[in-house]
C-alpha cells in the first residue's frame, strides 16, 4: 500500500519523509521540490523485539508501507496544482504535514489556514469529478435505471461535500463504495494530519490555532499527530543510549515519526501476522479481515497454492509459554483452515504441499 505525504512548500514534509523511511533525501529550505520520492516505512512493533529475544534469529524484518513524498502544493507554479493532484490520486492514504513552526522565509505559522487551504484543494478536486460525472449522465441519449441511480448518488455526495463533509464521512452501501473506489476520490482516502512543531512548542504541547485544529479534526474525523521534525533529526543521529537519555530528559516516550507510522497503519485497516524461527523473525502486512490462505500468499504464491493448514498461536500465549514446544504442550497452538480470519499478532506456521 502507498501512503502519500502532502503539504505546502516548506512545511518540513521531506524531513518527515526522511524520519519515516531513513531515505536521506536532501531538503530545500526554500521549498520548490519538483519530483516525488518513494521509500519503505517500517512499522514499529515491540513484538518483533520480544520474538527476536526468544529465537535469536539471523534476520529481523518489520512490516512496512511504501511512502511517497509528493512535491508541495503550489498554485504559483505553472501546473502546480494539477501535478500535485495527479501524484496523490494513486496513493491509498494521505499524511498532511502542516507547518507549526515560525520561519524566516514564511514568518509565523498559520496551521489552521494551511489545513483549510489543503482541504479546499482536495474538496474542489472531488467536486469537479462528481459534477463532470453528473453532466455525462444527464447528457446520455437513452437514460437508464442504473444511470439515474448513479446520478442520485452523485447528487447526494455533492450535497454532503457542500455541507463540509469529506466523502469518507458519507454513509455508503457496499455497492456504492465499489463504485466510488474506481474514481480515486481524494477525500475518500484515509488521512491523518501531522503538525510539525519546533522543539519548544512540541514540549509545551500548546501550538498555534490549537482549538480550531482540534475542532476541525473532530468535524472531519481526522487524527492530528504533533511532532518536532527538526528535533527528531537530532535524536536520530544519537547513539541508542544517548537517544534514550535525551528522550527521557524531554519527557518523550515515543518519537512522533513512530506514532505517525502506527496511525497510518491503523487508518488503512492494516494488521500484522508474525513468523518466527532461527533464520528470521518477521511481521507481514495484511488488511483486517484477510483469511489464512490469502495471508499465506503474502509469503509466497506457492504456499497459498498448496495451502493445507495454518498452525497458529497468539503472540501473548507464545511469550507466556516461553517456546512453541511448551505452547503446544499447553494446548495453545491450534490448526486453522483456509477460511480462518487472521488476527493481529497471530504467530503462524503455514503447512503446505506443492
Amino acid at each position: 500500500m502507498d501512503v502519500g505525504l502532502i503539504g505546502l512548500p516548506r512545511s518540513g514534509k521531506t524531513t518527515v519523509f526522511n524520519l519515516l523511511t531513513s531515505a536521506g533525501i536532501s531538503t530545500n529550505p526554500y521549498g520548490g521540490e519538483k519530483l516525488s520520492h518513494s521509500a519503505l516505512m517500517p512499522i514499529p512493533d515491540a513484538r518483533l523485539t520480544a520474538l527476536a529475544n526468544l529465537y535469536q534469529p539471523k534476520k529481523l524484518t518489520a512490516a512496512w508501507l511504501n511512502v511517497v513524498d509528493v512535491p508541495g502544493l503550489s498554485q504559483r507554479e505553472s501546473g502546480g496544482a494539477n501535478r500535485f493532484l495527479h501524484d496523490v490520486r494513486a496513493v491509498d492514504a494521505l499524511v498532511h504535514v502542516v507547518r507549526g513552526f515560525s520561519s524566516e522565509v514564511d514568518g509565523l505559522a498559520h496551521p489552521s489556514q494551511d489545513i483549510d487551504d489543503m482541504e479546499l484543494e482536495l474538496t474542489l478536486s472531488d467536486m469537479d469529478l462528481l459534477e463532470k460525472r453528473a453532466e455525462r449522465i444527464a447528457q446520455a441519449k437513452k437514460p437508464t435505471k442504473e444511470g439515474q441511480a448513479e446520478l442520485a448518488l452523485v447528487k447526494r455526495l455533492l450535497a454532503a461535500m457542500e455541507d463540509g463533509k469529506r466523502l469518507a464521512q458519507v454513509d455508503l452501501s457496499p455497492e456504492e463504495e465499489r463504485w466510488l473506489s474506481g474514481y480515486q476520490f481524494l477525500t475518500l482516502k484515509p488521512m491523518i494530519c501531522v503538525l510539525n512543531l519546533d522543539d519548544t512548542t512540541f514540549q509545551s504541547q500548546s501550538y498555534p490555532d490549537q482549538e480550531a485544529i482540534m475542532a476541525w479534526a473532530e468535524q472531519k474525523a481526522t487524527l492530528v499527530v504533533p511532532m518536532a521534525g527538526q528535533m527528531e533529526e537530532e535524536i536520530k543521529g544519537l547513539s541508542e543510549e544517548d537517544r534514550q537519555v535525551f528522550m527521557q530528559d524531554l519527557g518523550i516516550k515515543e518519537v512522533g515519526s513512530a506514532r505517525v507510522a502506527e496511525a497510518v497503519y491503523e487508518k488503512l485497516g492494516c494488521i500484522s501476522f508474525l513468523t518466527a524461527g532461527e533464520d528470521e523473525v518477521r511481521a507481514w502486512t495484511i488488511t483486517r479481515g484477510t483469511r489464512a490462505k490469502e495471508a499465506a500468499g503474502k509469503i509466497h504464491s506457492d504456499i497459498e497454492r498448496g495451502f493445507i493448514r495454518a498452525e497458529i498461536v497468539t503472540f501473548n500465549d507464545l511469550m507466556a509459554s516461553g517456546s512453541m514446544a511448551k505452547a503446544r504442550e499447553a494446548g495453545l497452538v491450534r490448526l486453522e483452515g483456509k477460511e480462518y480470519v487472521m488476527q493481529d499478532g497471530d504467530v503462524v506456521n503455514f503447512r503446505f504441499n506443492v
